[in-house]
């Protein structure tokens, strides 16, 4: 009788886990195409549109990243702001941080709700 118990446990107990898991990574994927769409969108800076159009994504083993294809080099200077060659400064374009922060408090209220059920 304890056998049964504890083998009825385990299997709910793995259950659960699978549908975490794929819950998590339903998540994950929504995510990152949210990031992606934003970052696509308004906050980005905009003079050619080669730096708005070079948002993406690509999976890294279990990971997923969002990156610029076409411009990384640009993510940093637009966001902080730089120094130009003539000494003055140019303003920072927080464009990436306020995505982030949405879409980790998405993620995170995703994963959230798949662990309660």
């Amino acid at each position: 009788m304890v056998k049964d118990f504890t083998k009825e446990l385990l299997l709910e107990i793995q259950h659960y886990t699978d549908e975490v898991r794929e819950s998590v990574e339903v998540a994950k994927e929504e995510e990152t195409n949210e990031a992606v769409k934003l970052l696509r969108g308004a906050p980005s800076p905009k003079l050619t549109g080669d730096y708005q159009r070079g948002w993406g994504r690509k999976k890294v083993g279990k990971s997923i990243i969002v990156h610029n294809r076409t411009n990384y080099q640009l993510t940093h200077l637009l966001e902080y702001g730089h120094q130009n060659t003539d000494g003055t400064r140019t303003a920072p374009v927080p464009h990436i941080r306020p995505v982030e922060e949405k879409v980790i408090q998405s993620f995170v209220e995703k994963v959230e709700r798949a662990i309660k059920g």
